[in-house]
């Protein structure tokens, strides 16, 4: 399955998520403090974030996956890909996340934690970035330091987040927040210079 589109599912729910905020349909909040790890309180993402919702867009974007990869494996990882960002959010927001629109709200809280947090979420991009190395080659330099780059970025802004100062508004978070639709572009370049491993177990393979 292409990157590009295991980083769109991944980050599915948080694509969706600044375009409904912009559009008056969600609300957050700058509260430093809200959290160790945020200084952000997410006050209504029913849409985006809501378990039923995800569901929804869950199977959505594995039957999108399904017609346009042509396997119903595709389909599967999509759809669970999606699910998966719900199921993270669930173990590390304090309880925000709806059931449903308008229902009870789960959250257990591991934001409140930064050690716990960076094990939990730094041991999960790990094995992430592990399987897709075991899965593909670089075919050249750009597949290699391309790849590099991004992880490299996207651990940055992630790990520095408790330390950053708080963002001036809400609109500016939702603003910053599309900046992450620039990494399918980036991921899709990066497919373009790594091939799939047809034997994952040979020897010499390349990063």
């Amino acid at each position: 399955m292409p990157l590009s589109v295991a980083v769109a599912a991944a980050f599915g729910l948080d694509l969706l998520w600044p375009v409904l905020v912009l559009a008056g349909l969600e609300s957050v909040r700058v509260s430093p403090g809200d959290t160790a790890f945020t200084n952000l309180a997410f006050d209504s993402y029913p849409w985006s974030h809501s378990l039923l919702l995800v569901l929804v867009w869950s199977v959505l974007a594995g039957w999108l996956a399904w017609r346009g990869l042509l396997t119903a494996r595709s389909g599967v990882v999509v759809g669970a890909l999606v699910l998966s960002h719900w199921v993270l959010d669930a173990l590390t927001h304090r309880p925000d996340l709806p059931l449903w629109p308008g229902g009870p709200e789960v959250g257990l809280g591991i934001w409140y934690s930064i050690p716990t947090t960076i094990v939990l979420e730094g041991t999960l991009l790990a094995v992430g970035l592990w399987l897709y190395l075991r899965a593909t080659n670089a075919r050249d330099g750009v597949g290699r330091w391309a790849l590099a780059a991004m992880i490299a970025l996207a651990t940055v802004i992630w790990i520095t987040q408790p330390w950053s100062p708080p963002p001036p508004s809400s609109t500016a978070v939702a603003l910053g927040a599309l900046a992450l639709w620039l990494f399918l572009p980036w991921a899709h370049w990066i497919d373009r210079h790594r091939t799939a491993v047809q034997d994952t177990g040979r020897a010499g393979r390349r990063v």
